[in-house]
Parts: C-alpha cells; structure tokens; sequence
C-alpha cells in the first residue's frame, strides 16, 4: 500500500488545523501592543476623571505642552482634590445622613483605594504628615512605549492643536487606560501625510511640502 494517501491526509490535516488557529489569532508585528491595559497600583477611573468630570488632561499631564514627555503627575497633583475628596461621593452622602440622623460630626470615611493614595503620601488616619510613615511615590505601570530609537515630542503635537485622542483614543470612556493605536512607523506617517503643514513655520520646519515633515531624520536621529 502506498503511503502517499496518509501523508496527503495528515498534510491536509495539519493546513486545516493551522488556518483554524489563525483564524482565531490576531497577528501583529513585534512591538506591536495595541490593546495592553496594565492593572495599576491604584484603581485610577479615567472614565470619572476625564470623563463625568470633564478634567482636561493638560490639567494632570501638564507636561505635554513643554517637554517630549507628557508625564505622569505626582501624588501631590491628586491631593489638590482628594485632601477634601476621600471616597465616592455617595459613600460620604450616606455617612452625612446617617450623622444627621444620629446627631453627632460625621466620620472620616475612606475608600480603600484613596487610602494607597494617602499612605504613599505619608498620612495619618486623620489625614495628617505622619512622621513614622515614609513618603514614597506611586509605581504606575508605564503603558505606551516607543522603542528607543524613536524620537517623539509630545509638545510639537499639541502646538499644533492635536487632541490626544487622535493617538490616545476615547480615554474618557476607560476605566482602566489601554494602549488605542498600535503606533507603528505606518501609523504615523499615514498621519503625517494627510497633517496639512504648519504654514506659519519657518519652510526648514515643514521639508514635506504640503504635509507635515514624513523625513526620517525628525524622528529617527
């Protein structure tokens, strides 16, 4: 008997079986990590946040209008707000009713994720500089990273008005941020290329004509 048969058939078997994997597997690049939503330290909700607050987000990332790097603000920036703002709202609303009722001050109240807040800060339960306590700073887990050899600033970008959910996405909408595009080379320059230049830089600024600059040199060097 010829083997020719079982080997066709396992042949088959096997292309049958890899298209099937593929067809529920989402190739990508290397690099490519579209979608990472790291849990953090803090259950931060930008969803809240930028979202029902309408906190701009130059308003905590400040450093975007004049550095490359956006930034991460530092726990004092949250303490602008959360010195007074301590846990839900509705959580407070229900100790205030329940003191009224039983006529005494309210109580102090909590949430177990602004208490990661108030302890990286160094603060009593009273909320208080707590002299036993170190201060040491939140390790937020970085979720966009460009490689290395990538030049990117981010005050170039939002000169020119860009909103940062053209590259950041709906992050009013997440509770937990996630990378949105894939930021690849290709992704860019599509965007670049179809980026109107600055018409009132200098021509050496804008070397890509009618566009924004696709030269390699402005982000690789």
């Amino acid at each position: 008997m010829s083997c020719t048969a079982p080997i066709a058939f396992a042949a088959c078997t096997l292309v049958v079986g890899l298209g099937a994997v593929l067809a529920e597997t989402e190739i990508r690049l290397p690099g490519n990590h579209q979608g990472y939503e790291p849990l953090q330290p803090i259950a931060y909700s930008h969803r809240i946040h930028a979202g029902e607050l309408q906190i701009d987000c130059l308003a905590c990332h400040y450093g975007a209008e004049k550095s490359r790097h956006a930034g991460i603000p530092p726990a004092e920036v949250c303490m602008q707000c959360h010195q007074h703002v301590t846990a839900p709202f509705d959580t407070i609303l229900e100790e205030r009713e329940l003191a009224a009722a039983e006529e005494r001050e309210p109580r102090l109240i909590v949430s177990p994720e602004m208490r990661k807040l108030y302890d990286a800060m160094g603060l009593d339960d009273e909320l208080k500089p707590d002299p036993e306590r170190e201060r040491r700073p939140i390790e937020w887990v970085r979720v966009h990273q460009l490689p290395d050899f990538v030049y990117f600033d981010h005050r170039v970008h939002v000169a020119r008005g860009l909103a940062c959910a053209q590259c950041h996405g709906p992050v009013r909408s997440m509770e937990r941020v996630r990378q949105f595009a894939d930021l690849s080379m290709g992704w860019c320059m599509d965007c670049h290329r179809t980026t109107p230049a600055d018409r009132n830089a200098a021509p050496a600024a804008t070397p890509g004509g009618d566009h924004v600059s696709i030269d390699c040199a402005r982000c690789h060097y």
